[in-house]
């Protein structure tokens, strides 16, 4: 039996997020909390609306998931000097030791995920996929 591709796609997301979150429960962190993490070790001082957008997660949803990261004391949020309307985020040292242990979560994920793959297959997977989200970004400007 043939699967669509959006039950492929979305199978192929669970299995993923299932795997990922079996070892990030274990760290405390709830959904979405891992790749927060890994957007704010790549770029600190992000603004609250740019993770939303770059998580692809509501602006509401990450003000709760940051409020109970901060209650965790994995991050902190600040005003910036000139900028009075928006808070900033920052790993502490702790979201930087979580930080940290989500990437190695993330890498063991996608070596499972990658193991029977060719590098050529790797990279066009990636293309491809790449190439997807932008023509359905395009569809939801």
């Amino acid at each position: 039996m043939q699967h669509s591709f959006h039950h492929m796609l979305m199978k192929a997301y669970f299995v993923m997020h299932r795997t990922v979150m079996a070892e990030a429960k274990a760290l405390g962190l709830t959904s979405g909390q891992p790749k927060i993490l890994e957007l704010l070790s790549e770029h600190e001082g992000v603004e609250q609306k740019s993770i939303a957008r770059s998580c692809e997660i509501e602006a509401a949803t990450v003000g709760s998931l940051l409020e109970r990261m901060e209650q965790a004391g994995l991050i902190q949020r600040r005003r910036e000097p000139g900028n009075r309307r928006s808070l900033f985020v920052y790993l502490t040292d702790e979201g930087r030791r979580a930080a940290a242990q989500t990437e190695k979560i993330f890498a063991r994920a996608e070596e499972n995920a990658f193991s029977s793959m060719t590098a050529e297959q790797k990279k066009e997977l990636y293309a491809a996929l790449e190439q997807i989200y932008a023509n359905l970004s395009k569809q939801g400007e």
